[in-house]
């Protein structure tokens, strides 16, 4: 770079790889695209670790006799014995077989769209509507919680709306590609 007058100017090498781009981007420093795109495809990976912890019983969260693959029941346990507070019976009573397919897919289909930054829309409303679910059958919070109103389910949700308001697909992400094809311009929500 160059300044001429107390003003920088770029060469055209230089500006197509740090500018801030304009048109439809919400987030215009690379830097700050960058650390959000970062931190989508770490929130993703949480989804997606779940997805393969509870399937496989990696031995973190899950045992291995307690994986899905053995007979494990994944939204079950956490349904019928986690749940608290005055939301507890319907949470029981939606405990079931099914249960534990929704919450699998939801958890791989959310984990894989975000870390792909593909369907942004989609997995913002269907991941946060599992967090919220999570969080109503854990409340209130029991006592000695870090905080009694946020807690991690509360900062997914909202960062996964986040990544969808600003495009966060499109860096580090198949966002671009995936918006181009044609059922995605039809079908906006897709996006």
């Amino acid at each position: 770079m160059t300044t001429t007058a107390s003003r920088p100017t770029s060469t055209p090498a230089a500006t197509a790889v740090t500018a801030p781009r304009g048109g439809e981007d919400v987030i215009t420093s690379v830097a700050a695209r960058r650390t959000t795109a970062a931190l989508r495809i770490a929130v993703g990976f949480v989804f997606l670790w779940a997805f393969l912890d509870k399937t496989f019983g990696l031995g973190y969260s899950t045992a291995s006799e307690a994986a899905w693959v053995n007979g494990g029941t994944p939204s079950q346990g956490f349904l019928q014995f986690a749940a608290t507070g005055p939301l507890q019976d319907f949470f029981v009573s939606i405990a079931s077989p099914a249960s534990d397919v929704l919450f699998m897919l939801g958890m791989l289909g959310v984990g894989l769209a975000v870390v792909l930054g593909i369907g942004l829309r989609v997995s913002a409303v269907a991941g946060s509507l599992i967090m919220a679910m999570m969080w109503l059958a854990e409340w209130p919070l029991a006592a000695g919680s870090s905080n009694p109103v946020v807690d991690y389910h509360v900062v997914y949700a909202i960062a996964l709306v986040v990544f969808a308001l600003v495009f966060a697909g499109d860096t580090w992400g198949l966002g671009t590609w995936w918006r181009k094809l044609p059922i995605v311009q039809k079908l906006t929500w897709l996006r």
